[in-house]
């Protein structure tokens, strides 16, 4: 079982700890829940940047270091502590997603509603296109989406450095040009398609018995990606309303 999104992959399930074994209920319950604790410590940084923007600019770094040292954290610490590491993480990404969907959302009205319920949509979508078995999550499909992963990851990584070190930018991608908006759709469908490898690791693993507290550890797996995609769709829709 492979999956490109780096938190669910080989060494992530052990099997046959006697333990009460996962469950699908279970993995969307705790997804659920992460989610809420994220939207909480959204909607509070969103408000405290309303209120006072210093203040909220300082939640904005603390979320950001905070949230990258829980996920970065959680590849190294033993999965049972997902239960602790999984909440943390999600309260942290909330301080910087409120900020961020503010600054959207004070530029162009309605877009933040726009985007979660696209990302919710695709993500239902998604899901309906695995359980009718539409899309086979081969092994060259998974290397596929790992690749274009690994490929958006460095983009990115380029155009932040470039942005710190140098008055330039990669050109383009981040206009509301047909580049720039052909480049944002990219970045969504695979996005989109990283769900149909994880859809396809959690029910395998459910099937094999894994231990009942990896679903903490598969839940944070769920979320990243939709956060990852619910950004995308705000970079995606504010380059539609700037035309």
């Amino acid at each position: 079982m492979r999956s490109s999104n780096p938190y669910l992959n080989n060494e992530t399930f052990g099997f046959g700890t006697g333990e009460a074994s996962m469950t699908l209920e279970g993995v969307a319950n705790k997804t659920m829940l992460l989610l809420g604790i994220c939207v909480v410590t959204a909607t509070f940084s969103w408000i405290s940047m309303v209120n006072d923007p210093a203040l909220g600019t300082i939640f904005f770094f603390i979320g950001v270091i905070g949230s990258l040292i829980a996920a970065f954290s959680m590849w190294f610490i033993n999965k049972q502590y997902a239960v602790y590491v999984g909440p943390i993480y999600a309260a942290f990404e909330g301080l910087v997603l409120g900020p961020v969907s503010g600054i959207f959302e004070s530029m162009y009205s309605g877009i933040i509603l726009q985007a979660i319920a696209l990302t919710f949509g695709l993500f239902i979508v998604m899901l309906l296109i695995y359980r009718a078995r539409l899309i086979a999550p081969t092994e060259n499909f998974r290397i596929g989406v790992a690749s274009a992963m690994g490929a958006i990851f460095m983009i990115y990584m380029a155009s932040f450095v470039l942005a710190l070190a140098t008055p330039y930018q990669i050109p383009y991608i981040h206009g509301n040009g047909i580049v720039g908006i052909g480049f944002s759709l990219i970045v969504i469908v695979v996005a989109s398609l990283t769900f149909v490898m994880d859809f396809d690791f959690i029910e395998k693993g459910v099937e094999q018995g894994a231990p009942k507290h990896l679903e903490w550890y598969a839940a944070f797996g769920l979320m990243i990606t939709l956060v990852w995609l619910y950004l995308e769709l705000l970079r995606l829709l504010s380059k539609l309303r700037s035309r």
